[in-house]
């Protein structure tokens, strides 16, 4: 909708009836400090058109980078159609669907939602989403450990992403659970199973399997999945639902699949937009549902026979019992996952899975080309979705700047996070680089190295 300013009438009739002396005093509980006062860089007297073009010209010295960097966000395609009915009112506007009879279209959506990375995730149940992939694996620990009763100990491979780990010990620590670290193997980058051994026979909640791990790396899930239940764990699934397109689904690992499987869904028609909003999705087998934080969107007829969507299973206790509840997560991310919805549905199977070989097929040829780099090697041996570890032989912080620089973001530095890789790089690419885009990358990072 167009911006309509209101007149100096309308303001004071409108002030008059909430008595209020002035705009200012609506603001009053903002300490003077904090607010932005004038806006001293937009030269006084200027019409529209004129501001339009000045913020235009300050917009376009923000050079976006030729992006190579994923590490948990990633740069995919969206077609057009997908925010521009995500954008229509009512479902931009829409809140939380608490009255069924005024919210059909919000929970159909919802609905087919679930259903769809249900399917996509091989498991019997989805919840409405949470708020992110780190909080979702968060929520999935204490899920296990409220399921398991006996042991509040959970396995956590060095292979999930170090931020994810940040943010589960942040949120569990209070809750008397320990999160004990596994190491990866330094050969292949994957889950060391011989350290896994080690606990086999303890009492252990669950073991979480990160699929593709932070490195790219394919973990053994079907091994993992069967150590897990042997030891009468839970098996949680840490995925990428873009690469279920082309990998085994959680919910088909070893003979009895993973018990919990959880993500990020901004693959699936979220922007990269300074870090969010996302959304996490969660699904878990059947016996395990009212163990199942957030909400869930069930199908069902009315009186006359006739479909209609509702809010089936919700942990209500979740808004009022606060560290007790189920879960502390009140709001879902609706917009997000309207897109996520619109967004597989518009790719359907075949689309996702050619966007899926479409950005494996991409990192192979720059993990080729960046290895004729002299000094540049692929770090860890085992097989990889859509992000690879590229070790270098100077500072990774200096190479990195180097490229940005040169107008690449050239990767993630490792090296803050796993000390004992050296100088490492978490290196994407994803369907939406060209050949060109590839040389282009080499090319910066071969300036940046000599």
């Amino acid at each position: 909708m167009p911006f309509i300013p209101h007149t100096e009438p309308d303001i004071a009739a409108m002030l008059a009836s909430i008595g209020a002396p002035n705009i200012d005093a609506l603001f009053d509980e903002i300490p003077a400090a904090l607010r932005s006062g004038k806006l001293t860089q937009v030269p006084e007297g200027m019409n529209e058109m004129q501001v339009s073009r000045l913020m235009h010209e300050r917009a376009a010295l923000d050079t976006p980078l030729l992006n190579f960097t994923g590490a948990g966000a990633y740069e995919h395609h969206i077609p057009a159609a997908v925010w521009e009915i995500a954008t229509r009112g009512e479902f931009y506007t829409a809140y939380t669907p608490y009255q069924a009879e005024a919210s059909q279209g919000t929970l159909q959506v919802l609905y087919e939602y679930q259903t769809m990375i249900a399917s996509l995730t091989g498991m019997d149940a989805s919840n409405a989403s949470l708020y992110d992939g780190a909080s979702a694996l968060a929520e999935a620990i204490l899920m296990a450990v409220r399921a398991h009763k006996s042991s509040r100990r959970v396995l956590l491979p060095a292979t999930v992403s170090p931020l994810y780990r940040s943010v589960a010990r942040s949120i569990v620590k209070l809750q008397d659970i320990e999160l004990v670290e596994i190491p990866f193997d330094a050969a292949t980058g994957t889950t060391d199973l011989k350290a896994l051994e080690q606990h086999a026979g303890s009492d252990i909640a669950a073991l979480v399997i990160p699929q593709p791990n932070f490195f790219g790396a394919l973990e053994d899930v079907d091994a993992l999945t069967a150590w897990a239940h042997a030891q009468n764990a839970l098996a949680i699934g840490l995925v990428n639902p873009l690469s279920l397109a082309l990998l085994k689904a959680p919910g088909n690992w070893s003979e009895t699949g993973a018990d919990i499987a959880v993500g990020d869904g901004q693959p699936l028609g979220s922007p990269l937009s300074s870090g969010g909003p996302y959304f996490g999705f969660m699904c878990c087998k059947q016996a395990l549902v009212r163990q199942m934080p957030g909400r869930i969107i069930g199908r069902t007829v009315d009186l006359d026979g006739k479909p209609g969507f509702t809010l089936t299973l919700q942990a209500r206790e979740q808004h009022i019992r606060r560290a007790k509840a189920t879960s502390n997560i009140c709001s879902n991310q609706g917009l997000m996952v309207t897109a996520a919805a619109i967004h597989m549905a518009l790719l359907g199977v075949d689309g996702l899975r050619r966007v899926a070989a479409a950005s494996h097929a991409n990192t192979q040829a720059l993990t080729v080309q960046a290895g004729g780099v002299h000094g540049v090697k692929r770090l860890f041996s085992a097989p990889h979705f859509h992000e690879v570890v590229l070790h270098l032989p100077k500072s990774s912080a200096a190479v990195l700047a180097s490229m940005a620089g040169q107008g690449v973001s050239g990767g993630f530095d490792l090296q803050p996070h796993y000390p004992q890789l050296g100088n490492a790089i978490l290196v994407c690419a994803t369907e939406t680089k060209t050949n060109e885009d590839l040389q282009r990358y080499v090319t910066a990072l071969r300036h940046a190295l000599y």
